[in-house]
């Protein structure tokens, strides 16, 4: 739609207090160029208003009208940015509320706010002829920006863009250095020296037009070095200058950073666009090419550069989206496409997917496209240009072949039966240059695989062109049946040859995996199994140090026992002769075997004691062992003791060492 129609395209009754635009829409893009020119009025006039006073009070109501409709657009644009919606989680928010409280609470109503601040009345502080009061009016300079960015990412042609951008650019801060060096000249005293601006009292620098464009002519030599400018003659002159020189060099290098980028976009899109001429005529070169075969390559070139044919279409559309691509693509090739018989009546989006398939090639005159008997692996529509079909020899033409036609279709089909064996029949030649596009018999292939209806389809009609030519075999074609269901059968053995590859390899990786946990328990097993053996290395040293302590025990309670059994003897043979005493000689020997008897009797009496005695203490001490089976050290020495204790019978000693015996082997083990 025009933009002078657009808005016709709303609805009469819509308030505008309800109405909010899309900052995607034309005419906010439109509003943005608007919206240039206040600020660029305020960004050149204010100044120029403030230092050159004789331009200011001549046309002081032109400026005054100018500023208050400045204003007035400002407003406009302050309105229309509290009604202009945002994306959402890509959603369009039209709720003005939520734009208020949006807007409101930005940065950038603060700076709008400020830009409209009423300071207008300070004229009638410092005069009409201040118009420098003015000044919050530059705050606008964000939507400025926004103006551009959005012209140069929408215009055809960016780079000329750019250069536009950075020279308007250049003219604002060359017309601000010129309106400082006129304000810096009028408060030294025009003409007392030979750096300030000439005494305006001569006619020929006193008009209005000589002083603005001498001091512009004066900055844009200082920003540019070129040219000799008048030396400094005061410290304010030498401060000016100073600040100039340093700001030159930043615009130089600006102006030499922005053309450089803008050639070498050029290039790179150059590059894109067309094959590496450069890259291949040192190859050429290098290989000591034929001269003929040079001057081939470079006309095919100078073609393609002439007529800007582009040979790199898919790898330009990459930048893009697959939907995008799939519709310029459509947009362009389709019709291309359509014309082709087998591909006639096919789904459209059969057709979508192989126009993205669709390689452009360009053919010199006298160049063959393809020749009889090579095998086909691709199929050719001519887009543009003549091609001739010939006879061997070269020079026979048996047909003519224009924009629209095609060839190839039948060798990229491979149907069954066909007895060229996908081999060209036909010597294709470009008579001058050809422009075409090629679809390879890979990427059908590819394509047909999603579309298996459309394959049969396609078959067939290759079938009926081959009857019509008598160029299919149908016997053979019965003979490929069986073949197909070769194949069908060893697809099916592929496919499952997969699947236990796949198993195969889980297992393998499970199979790892038990090996490193077994593989690790292995070393903790043999860490700890030192760890214990460590331990009973220790124990041994202790148990050897308590079983020489127990001899030397036992060996002392043995003493200490066969002592008392020669005191108890010694005892017994004193009583025995106070009872001789005491009965006289004439004791019978009945008497004396009673005594003896006796005697021996009470002897039994204590030893029967002392083996109780033993028994008991040894059914403590196994009552002790189970209750305790770390503390082992104590029971081996009492049962030491205890075997002391029993040297006196020959039994309760066995006994003694058998129980020692038994406490060593739990020990070790």
């Amino acid at each position: 739609m025009p933009p002078h129609l657009y808005f016709l395209s709303f609805p009469i009754s819509l308030s505008w207090k309800e109405w909010v635009i899309d900052p995607a829409d034309h005419l906010y893009y439109i509003w943005l160029h608007v919206m240039i020119v206040p600020i660029l009025y305020n960004w050149v006039i204010i100044i120029l208003r403030t230092c050159f006073k004789a331009i200011a009070l001549h046309y002081l109501p032109v400026w005054l009208t100018l500023d208050y409709v400045s204003d007035l657009m400002y407003y406009a644009d302050t309105i229309l940015t509290l009604h202009t919606g945002y994306l959402d989680q890509g959603i369009l928010i039209k709720d003005l509320s939520r734009l208020r409280k949006r807007y409101l609470t930005s940065k950038h109503f603060l700076i709008d706010l400020l830009s409209l601040l009423p300071t207008d009345f300070l004229y009638f502080v410092f005069g009409i002829e201040t118009p420098l009061v003015r000044v919050n009016r530059l705050l606008r300079i964000p939507r400025l920006n926004e103006a551009l960015d959005r012209m140069e990412t929408r215009t055809s042609y960016p780079n000329t863009f750019r250069i536009t951008k950075l020279m308007m650019y250049i003219f604002v801060l060359i017309h601000w250095n010129a309106c400082l060096y006129f304000s810096l000249s009028d408060y030294i005293g025009f003409g007392e020296d030979r750096w300030v601006y000439p005494n305006i009292s001569n006619p020929t620098f006193a008009s209005m037009q000589r002083q603005y464009v001498y001091c512009f002519w004066f900055s844009t030599q200082i920003f540019t070095t070129i040219g000799d400018t008048p030396l400094p003659d005061r410290e304010e002159e030498f401060l000016f200058m100073i600040a100039d020189l340093l700001i030159a060099v930043l615009v130089f290098a600006s102006i030499v950073g922005n053309v450089g980028s803008v050639i070498t976009s050029l290039r790179d899109r150059d590059n894109v666009f067309f094959p590496n001429h450069e890259l291949v005529k040192a190859y050429l070169r290098s290989h000591h090419v034929s001269k003929e075969l040079r001057n081939r390559i470079d006309s095919w070139y100078q073609h393609l550069y002439i007529n800007k044919k582009i040979m790199r279409e898919n790898e330009i559309l990459l930048q893009l989206p697959l939907h995008m691509r799939t519709e310029i693509a459509v947009s362009v090739h389709l019709p291309t496409l359509s014309k082709v018989t087998i591909f006639q009546n096919c789904e459209k989006s059969l057709l979508e997917e192989l126009v993205l398939k669709l390689t452009p090639q360009v053919f010199s005159p006298g160049e063959y496209v393809c020749r009889k008997g090579d095998v086909g692996h691709e199929m050719y529509i001519i887009k543009e240009g003549k091609l001739a079909v010939v006879a061997d020899d070269g020079v026979t033409e048996f047909a003519v072949l224009g924009a629209g036609n095609f060839f190839g279709e039948i060798s990229i089909l491979n149907i069954r039966g066909n007895k060229s064996g996908n081999r060209r029949t036909a010597n294709i030649r470009s008579i001058g240059y050809s422009d075409l596009f090629s679809l390879s018999k890979e990427d059908l292939t590819d394509v047909l695989s999603q579309f298996p209806a459309a394959k049969r389809h396609l078959e067939e009609k290759g079938r009926q062109i081959l009857v019509k030519m008598g160029m299919l075999d149908e016997s053979a074609e019965e003979g490929d049946g069986e073949a197909d269901q070769i194949e069908t059968k060893i697809k099916k053995l592929e496919g499952t040859l997969e699947v236990m590859q796949t198993k195969l390899a889980r297992l393998m990786v499970e199979l790892e995996s038990s090996n490193n946990k077994m593989q690790a328990r292995v070393e903790r097993l043999e860490l700890e199994l030192a760890s214990q053996d460590a331990d009973m290395s220790v124990f041994g040293e202790t148990e050897e140090m308590t079983q020489e302590r127990g001899e030397g025990v036992g060996e002392e309670l043995q003493w200490e026992r066969e002592e008392a059994e020669g005191q108890e003897g010694d005892s017994w043979e004193k009583q025995k002769k106070m009872e001789q005493e005491e009965d006289g000689e004439d004791v019978s020997k009945e008497g004396d075997g009673e005594s003896s008897k006796s005697t021996k009797e009470e002897v039994d009496r204590l030893t029967e004691e002392e083996k109780s005695g033993l028994k008991t203490t040894d059914t403590q001490e196994e009552k002790k062992e189970g209750e305790n089976a770390d503390d082992r050290h104590g029971k081996g020495d009492g049962a030491e003791i205890e075997c002391g204790s029993k040297n006196e019978e020959t039994s309760i000693e066995g006994e003694c060492e058998e129980k020692t015996e038994n406490s060593e082997e739990d020990l070790k083990k």
